[in-house]
């Protein structure tokens, strides 16, 4: 996952503690006017060059999937990151260019001038690396709440399952996908993101349920909830719509097809088929659907799967012959 491994951004008084001590640790091994050049060296360095590995780290969000772009998005602003780390960067070669203006001062003069060279540039890396004090700290945040981003991969195909509470979608989930699935709390919704995979004619398959996102009307979703949802476009081949017709989940079943629109008319621009599909139809089949399965009963559910993976109609890419 792109931003499971980026590293924590140091704190701006942390790096400068860090690089102060090793350069005064340098500038004890020697004396003089070398003294006070090898101190402005490991100072810059390790000053400029964390700064640099911060940057460096982050993905190019120019080139990201869309999906991540837009989760990233949801949870952190990702123009504020952009420019949190473009003064980062900016601080990184202020710094280098200070480092290099100043071994020109030191190389020109006697020891004791030279301290008081090696002093103002100590000062002036300072003041650097306070006036992006805040910019560190933003990226620092944004990096731990990104790194929880679940591990969904807009390579494989994906079959995105939505519908009312209660009406069988985690329960469809976990039968499919068997030991397979994970469950975890992700920042852009309050319920657990539920990502289970399959493997069908060696492709492997992610089946994605969205408590939180494709639940509810969208005026009843937070902002931050409509925006995961929006990302959600980018991600899915294909959607799984489930009704109760009973009505035993708790929503009549017109509240639920009014949902089932709403979620067609949102994937309606990326051509992404959605299914309705009849769970619980043990009780009751009374509504139009694409398929009617009994999770309980262990009844259509193959049926159901099959539907989903010839609606989806993934080819892998072969290698060509006159490769």
């Amino acid at each position: 996952m792109i931003f499971e491994n980026l590293p924590t951004a140091p704190r701006s008084e942390e790096l400068l503690d860090k690089a102060f001590s090793r350069a005064a640790r340098a500038g004890n091994a020697k004396g003089g006017l070398e003294a006070q050049q090898s101190m402005l060296t490991v100072a810059v360095n390790i000053t400029s060059d964390n700064l640099e590995n911060v940057v460096t780290a982050w993905p190019d969000f120019d080139y990201i999937d869309p999906f991540y772009y837009e989760l990233a998005d949801a949870i952190v602003d990702v123009n504020e990151l952009r420019q949190s780390l473009s003064e980062v960067t900016w601080a990184s070669r202020q710094i280098e260019e200070l480092g290099r203006e100043y071994q020109s001062k030191l190389r020109k003069t006697d020891p004791d001038t030279a301290r008081k060279h090696r002093k103002q540039a100590f000062a002036r890396i300072a003041d650097i690396m306070d006036e992006i004090k805040d910019d560190l700290r933003a990226v620092g945040d944004a990096r731990d709440q990104l790194k929880t981003i679940p591990d969904i991969r807009p390579d494989e195909p994906a079959i995105v399952i939505a519908g009312y509470p209660n009406v069988g979608k985690s329960s469809f989930v976990n039968h499919v996908t068997r030991a397979s699935n994970e469950i975890a709390e992700y920042p852009f919704t309050t319920r657990g993101v539920q990502v289970g995979h399959l493997e069908r004619d060696h492709i492997r398959y992610q089946l994605i349920d969205t408590p939180g996102l494709l639940d509810r009307p969208e005026d009843e979703r937070n902002d931050i909830e409509r925006q995961a949802a929006g990302a959600l476009e980018h991600l899915a081949d294909t959607v799984l719509f489930f009704v109760d017709a009973s009505g035993d989940c708790g929503y009549p079943l017109n509240v639920q097809l009014e949902l089932r629109d709403a979620v067609v008319d949102r994937f309606a621009d990326r051509d992404i088929p959605v299914l309705t599909i009849c769970n619980k139809s043990d009780r009751s089949t009374d509504v139009e659907a694409d398929a009617y399965m009994s999770i309980t009963e262990k009844e259509g559910i193959e049926d159901v799967l099959d539907l989903a993976i010839d609606a989806v109609g993934y080819e892998p890419e072969l290698p060509s012959r006159d490769a």
